[in-house]
């Protein structure tokens, strides 16, 4: 396989990205100048001395000291640390705190659970989720918010994580909440408007 086929073959890798997409990008770096492309290339290769995994909500986020394992959300002693959001991954995140209406704190799951595949379950954050509302549990966590796509995954990794809570001693004191049906069926949490996500934020059941 030569260089470029094997360039497009790692774009095809990418979450979301087809193989035409995927040819576009490899093409688009071939247009770039020799500065451009020496500065692309530095970035992808530093990516990950510079980016760090969050040790609580295990989402990534840029080191700026190199030392700390705490993202600045879990830091901030100005976010509500009584409530918890449980979404897929990182980029919903990013999502709602677009929308600026929750001011708690986050938890990256990793995935779903398809609802025919329940082993694709064994690959996600369930027992370091569970680790987290026990370790809370003590300090002042009231809610968890199921955060995920409005779909049959979605509500099928909405279950997996309910049972999870049930398996929890004192968790019968905390509220589970689902996000409201200001997102349509079959929507991706990523790709919601920030006001669609303020209205399933504030409408919660």
């Amino acid at each position: 396989m030569n260089p470029l086929d094997k360039l497009v073959t790692y774009f095809e890798n990418f979450p979301g990205i087809g193989a035409r997409q995927a040819r576009r990008f490899a093409f688009h770096i071939l247009t770039m100048t020799p500065e451009e492309t020496k500065e692309f290339s530095a970035l992808v290769s530093g990516l990950q001395d510079s980016v760090a995994e969050c040790a609580s909500c295990r989402r990534f986020f840029a080191q700026n000291d190199g030392r700390s394992d705490i993202c600045e959300l879990c830091a901030s002693p100005a976010r509500d640390h009584g409530k918890l959001l449980v979404v897929e991954r990182d980029t919903d995140i990013r999502s709602i705190e677009r929308s600026g209406v929750y001011d708690g704190l986050y938890f990256v799951l990793g995935g779903t659970v398809p609802l025919l595949d329940s082993r694709e379950n064994k690959k996600l954050r369930g027992g370091g989720l569970k680790r987290i509302i026990e370790a809370r549990l003590g300090s002042g966590l009231n809610e968890v918010i199921l955060g995920f796509s409005v779909n049959p995954d979605g509500e099928n990794t909405g279950r997996f994580i309910e049972s999870i809570i049930r398996e929890i001693d004192g968790a019968d004191k905390l509220k589970v909440s689902h996000l409201g049906r200001g997102l349509s069926t079959g929507s991706e949490l990523e790709y919601a408007d920030p006001e669609t996500l303020k209205n399933a934020l504030q409408n919660r059941y």
